[in-house]
């Protein structure tokens, strides 16, 4: 990590953006931390980078309609959706949880109407909410916001996309089924980023013994093998600004997700925004291929941004 040359010519709140930026999630360029950033400036800078995303690596979208499906019902429903590209972009999209005669979770008034005192939203609002996200950012999944109050589908929801664009860049329109609910079988699963964003790609490693999640190795690596928690400039910088660093969130996680056993039950970590949202999307897809029992390695293409 160059960060000595480049902090040197930048004033405080743009040496904070670039390096709260390297935290994230290796998927995007965005702020880790700028939701979090009370500075009005910070949000700003954060905008700006928003509009000025180009895609500098990642496989392309291949034209076609691509589907996924859960196969199992949980409280009486399922998910369905799609993704359809045409000229490289995502053009439309449908999410939605259905019932045995197709039957929408929206228009559940009783659900809706006893969720929404308990979670200040529901079904009706959270679906359309997420899927017009993920029609407006299409491949940029991580960018799509957790819905407040529907923080267990949100996670399901991004999960989700994220291998829809993964099918599509593999040109691959057979239905994604998701044994949802079953028990995950024994085995080592892994997953891998292939393109570098900030001189890092994320490797993960699961074990399941004994249908438990036994170890997880989540972790940042640069070209050389080495992890970003050994990065002492690096870890140093981060520290000041996020009150976090990559020694402390990497290892968190990981302790965590082996104690809760479930993603979604895995705490975001305070400065580590993104990366904590990008442990829980790739710890989700390992989770399902767990519940298949498919040890070959997950390769993400992953679409990285710069500006």
């Amino acid at each position: 990590m160059k960060l000595s040359k480049a902090l040197a010519s930048l004033s405080v709140v743009a040496m904070s953006a670039m390096v709260l930026a390297a935290c994230g999630n290796s998927n995007n360029a965005k702020d880790s931390s700028s939701k979090e950033a009370k500075s009005s400036s910070v949000k700003e800078s954060s905008s700006k980078k928003a509009t000025a995303k180009k895609q500098v690596a990642g496989g392309e979208l291949k034209d076609g309609t691509y589907n996924l499906e859960e196969k199992n019902y949980e409280n009486n429903y399922r998910v369905k959706m799609s993704m359809t590209v045409a000229g490289g972009k995502v053009t439309k999209t449908t999410y939605d949880y259905v019932d045995k005669d197709g039957k929408s979770k929206q228009d559940d008034k009783t659900y809706n109407e006893k969720m929404k005192k308990v979670s200040k939203t529901n079904p009706k609002e959270y679906i359309p909410k997420l899927n017009k996200e993920f029609t407006d950012k299409g491949a940029d999944v991580s960018s799509i916001e957790v819905v407040s109050g529907a923080t267990h589908s949100s996670n399901s929801f991004k999960n989700y996309a994220q291998q829809l664009v993964q099918a599509a860049q593999a040109g691959n329109t057979e239905t994604i089924e998701i044994d949802n609910g079953a028990k995950m079988q024994d085995g080592t699963y892994k997953l891998e980023e292939k393109n570098y964003s900030h001189d890092y790609r994320t490797v993960f490693t699961m074990v399941v013994k004994d249908g438990k999640i036994t170890e997880s190795k989540f972790d940042n690596i640069n070209k050389d093998g080495k992890s970003k928690a050994d990065d002492a400039a690096y870890n140093k910088q981060m520290k000041k600004i996020a009150k976090t660093d990559p020694k402390e969130y990497i290892a968190k996680l990981n302790s965590e997700f082996v104690k809760a056993q479930e993603p979604g039950k895995v705490d975001v970590v305070s400065g580590a925004t993104e990366s904590s949202h990008s442990f829980v999307n790739y710890a989700e897809q390992l989770v399902n291929a767990a519940q298949k029992g498919n040890t070959a390695t997950i390769t993400v293409n992953n679409i990285v941004y710069g500006e």
